[in-house]
């Protein structure tokens, strides 16, 4: 009597890839930076006109309130201000490079680098005025667009959170680093609003385009990686 055969096992599809990558998140933002670009550089009415709508109201409120504005002022100028940002990387990239990973130190430095000759080529090349009142609650100098505060939080929380992704944090505190990161982000960005410094579109392009520096960044380390392993 011949024994029943064993039916074979059904073969295992392939993963699908994944909807969002570092790659497909840099060319979205990308894409977008440079509609935004477009549009301040050629001078857009309708988003002047916003521009200069948010302003004045936030400005109104700013001077109306002297409490929340001092509050402003701190966390602009110390708690995310671009050379705390800078510092709290550069803490990241010795801890990194003490650990032994000496490429990933050098590749979290060099993306911060990026980021900031990014922001201050735009600066220098758009030459975009900030907003002028007759009565500034604070100021600030150089050109507006982008905004380098944004920009700045936006690369560091950006490498910062991948850091502790690949370190193989926890639940609880990656959802702790998360939370700081998205208050930081929009804190550093906002801030800049009310006191006055910037209009609104100045930090919607800061927020942008240091999150493709670090989506770009993440990509390219990918690629790196990828091949070495091969």
């Amino acid at each position: 009597m011949r024994p029943p055969s064993i039916p074979s096992p059904a073969p295992t599809p392939p993963p699908r890839p994944a909807l969002v990558t570092p790659a497909r998140t840099a060319a979205l933002l990308a894409s977008v930076s440079v509609v935004l670009v477009t549009l301040v550089v050629a001078g857009w009415d309708p988003l002047f006109l916003f521009d200069r709508t948010l302003a004045e109201r936030l400005h109104d409120r700013a001077v109306a309130e002297p409490g929340t504005t001092w509050a402003n002022r701190v966390l602009t100028d110390w708690v995310w201000d671009p050379w705390t940002m800078r510092l709290l990387t550069a803490a990241a990239v010795i801890a990194v490079w003490l650990r032994g990973n000496r490429l990933l130190a050098l590749w979290v430095a060099a993306t911060s680098a990026v980021g900031a000759a990014v922001s201050m080529a735009l600066k220098s090349t758009v030459g975009r005025e900030r907003p002028r009142w007759p009565d500034p609650v604070d100021s600030a100098d150089f050109g507006a667009f982008p905004s380098g505060h944004a920009m700045t939080a936006t690369v560091t929380c950006g490498l910062l959170l991948w850091l502790l992704r690949g370190h193989g944090t926890g639940p609880r505190v990656w959802r702790t680093a998360l939370a700081l990161a998205a208050v930081s982000v929009a804190g550093a960005g906002l801030t800049r609003l009310w006191l006055g410094v910037h209009w609104g579109s100045d930090v919607l392009a800061g927020w942008l385009l240091g999150g493709c520096v670090v989506a770009l960044s993440l990509a390219a380390y990918g690629r790196l990686a990828l091949s070495g392993a091969r």
